[in-house]
């Protein structure tokens, strides 16, 4: 069995970083979702008009953040974890899929297990340079584009311009939710189950 080692891996930064946008994603998700299902005269959630607002201080806030997440990545070590080796990427990718399917459950060690210069699996790397690098910034310019309309084009592939970006930003939106359901479950993988929760307060992997 492998030795656990304490690796210090999540900074002041990241870790603040990370539960704003944990907020603020969610604040998002039900502020989205209320308004989806509600309208001026009847409410879901949340009253239509408080979801309205709360939605667009909300993407401001969160783009502010995501901002602050491309600086600190580009001016810091944590960058690094977030570069893909496209050599041998699909046999990694294999080896950590049936690690997740068959190997954790019969107590094998992690084919990648964390360290100081990769603290994510092939499988974990991947997504989340997915979400990070696609998925919020789509999100974000939809959202953007849908709070000030009249920049966007009135036709887009021979629909509403208003109308697309609106799909985009919910299909992204719902794409993401699914990540953030993914990535709670995968979290608990750890021994003890609160321990990744744990290092995104004190910053130390165990």
């Amino acid at each position: 069995m492998m030795t656990t080692e304490k690796l210090y891996l999540y900074p002041l930064w990241v870790r603040l970083w990370h539960w704003l946008n944990a907020i603020f994603f969610l604040t998002l998700l039900v502020t989205g979702i209320s308004m989806q299902y509600s309208s001026p005269n009847s409410s879901f959630l949340i009253s239509f008009e408080k979801s309205v607002q709360l939605h667009n201080i909300c993407g401001i806030l969160i783009s502010i953040n995501y901002l602050l997440f491309i600086i600190g990545n580009i001016f810091t070590t944590n960058g690094k974890f977030y570069k893909i080796q496209l050599k041998g990427l699909f046999n990694r990718l294999t080896k950590q899929i049936q690690f997740y399917l068959f190997g954790m459950f019969q107590h094998q060690n992690p084919p990648f297990p964390v360290s100081e210069k990769s603290k994510f699996n092939p499988l974990q790397k991947v997504s989340y340079v997915a979400a990070m690098y696609i998925g919020f910034p789509i999100i974000i310019i939809s959202g953007w584009a849908m709070l000030f309309p009249e920049l966007v084009p009135a036709v887009v592939l021979n629909t509403s311009g208003l109308l697309f970006t609106a799909l985009f930003h919910v299909i992204f939106g719902f794409i993401l939710s699914v990540f953030l359901i993914i990535h709670l479950y995968v979290c608990t993988f750890a021994s003890p189950i609160v321990s990744n929760f744990k290092s995104m307060i004190t910053g130390w992997h165990y």
